[in-house]
C-alpha cells in the first residue's frame, strides 16, 4: 500500500508524478503526414475517464477531429472503462470528446483543413498541470512514394548511426 502513497504523492514543484509523460501516442501520424503545425488542446472528460487516461488505458490510432458550429471534436478516441468505475462511468469509450482551444485557433485549423489534402490529426496524450491534454496537429497526406523516401532516410540514418558506434567500439 505504500506503493500507492508514493505514486499519488506531489513532487516538490506542486505537480503530480506522471505529469508530462505520454499517456498515448499516435505512431502512424508521423508515417501517414507531414506535421506543420501544432497545437495543444485540453479535452472535456466524463467520469473517470482520467483515471482510465493516467492508467494509460487510451488509443488514438484511429482518432481524428472534425469542427462542428465552431467547436472542435476528437471522434474514435478509445479510453477504456476505470475498472473500479461507479455510475458515472461513461457508457460508450469511443464517444466524441470536445476539445478546448481558443476561438482563434479554431478558426484558423478550419481555414487550413480547407485546403485539399489537410487534416486534423492527433498525436499524443499526456498530463500538464493535472490537466489532460491532447497534442493535435495539421496534417497534410503523404503520398505512397513519399512514405517510401521516409523509410528510406530513416534506414540510411539508422545504418550511420550503427557505423559511428562500431567505429568507436573499435577505437577503444
Amino acid at each position: 500500500m505504500a506503493g500507492d502513497a508514493d505514486r499519488n504523492e506531489v513532487n516538490g514543484m506542486g505537480a503530480k508524478k506522471n505529469d508530462g509523460k505520454v499517456l498515448a501516442q499516435n505512431k502512424k501520424a508521423s508515417h501517414d503526414y507531414f506535421i506543420e503545425e501544432t497545437f495543444e488542446a485540453g479535452m472535456v472528460l466524463m467520469g473517470t475517464e482520467i483515471k482510465s487516461l493516467r492508467n494509460g488505458r487510451a488509443n488514438i490510432g484511429d482518432a481524428f477531429a472534425t469542427i462542428r458550429d465552431g467547436e472542435m471534436f476528437i471522434h474514435n478516441m478509445h479510453i477504456s472503462p476505470f475498472e473500479q468505475g461507479n455510475m458515472h462511468n461513461p457508457t460508450d469509450p469511443t464517444r466524441a470528446r470536445k476539445l478546448l482551444l481558443h476561438k482563434e485557433q479554431i478558426h484558423k485549423l478550419l481555414g487550413l483543413v480547407k485546403r485539399d489534402g489537410y487534416a486534423i490529426v492527433p498525436l499524443k496524450i499526456y498530463v500538464r498541470n493535472g490537466y489532460a491534454k491532447l497534442l493535435i496537429g495539421l496534417g497534410k497526406g503523404k503520398k505512397q512514394f513519399d512514405k517510401r523516401d521516409t523509410a528510406a532516410k530513416r534506414d540510411a540514418q539508422r545504418d550511420i548511426q550503427r557505423a559511428l558506434r562500431e567505429k568507436q567500439k573499435v577505437a577503444r
